[in-house]
């Protein structure tokens, strides 16, 4: 008998509570820094350094975490449903957690790529310095997908969430497009679970919708209880 297909969508709040600091503080900072300063291609063609230490951070304080409850839930999904993860995270720790379906839509940390051709893409765990290149000797850059570049993976995140017999969305606010068109791909009559602690949507927004007002560690465990026992 098929597996039940369950589609999972995660934001930022997914690994807050790994120890993940979320980049954007309450005033739209990215650690101190204009967001266009270090997460754009104009940024990073104005002052590459700052750019790379930028991730460089990022990357050391993600060798130094490891999931959560929330994500180990997850990971234990696969044991009875057909799961895929799509998130807007660029940790690993899905992953670590055991999930084997993840589709990163804004890149991954420990990837980095060559600044000349996009799809030479490589493993990387220790800082990234001007000097680091491809073979061809062009400068790498962080595995990112930056302000104003396409989102390559979002056709395959679309065509993932149209498979979805249920629809978990877990620490993200819905509000960042292009990824908060997601949830209008879902087959109509799909059942959504909506995981935050501060739910800025109502469940009357949308049909089928259960709104979880927890943190991912918290709510997560609970409804994968839940999917199990039915």
């Amino acid at each position: 008998m098929p597996r039940q297909k369950i589609v999972v969508l995660t934001g930022a709040g997914m690994s807050a509570e790994s120890g993940l600091k979320t980049f954007r503080d309450e005033n739209g900072l990215w650690e101190g820094h204009d967001v266009m300063q270090v997460a754009s291609p104009q940024g990073f063609a104005q002052n590459p350094e700052l750019v790379l230490e930028f991730y460089n951070q990022r990357r050391r304080q993600l060798l130094e975490v490891s999931p959560n409850k929330g994500h180990l839930a997850l990971g234990q999904l696969e044991q009875t449903f057909d799961v895929s993860i799509i998130t807007q995270n660029v940790d690993n720790l899905h992953e670590q957690a055991g999930s084997s379906h993840v589709v990163h839509l804004h890149g991954e940390l420990f990837k980095v790529r060559s600044t000349v051709n996009e799809n030479h893409i490589l493993d990387w765990k220790k800082d990234l310095v001007l000097g680091d290149t491809d073979d061809n000797g062009n400068q790498l850059r962080p595995h990112i997908v930056w302000f104003g570049e396409m989102v390559p993976m979002l056709e395959t995140a679309a065509q993932i969430t149209q498979q979805a017999e249920i629809l978990i969305i877990v620490g993200t606010s819905m509000q960042v497009y292009p990824a908060a068109s997601l949830i209008h791909y879902a087959p109509k009559q799909t059942p959504i679970y909506f995981i935050d602690p501060r739910p800025n949507i109502r469940s009357s927004d949308f049909e089928n919708l259960t709104v979880i007002p927890k943190t991912a560690a918290e709510g997560v465990p609970s409804l994968v209880e839940q999917l199990f026992n039915n």
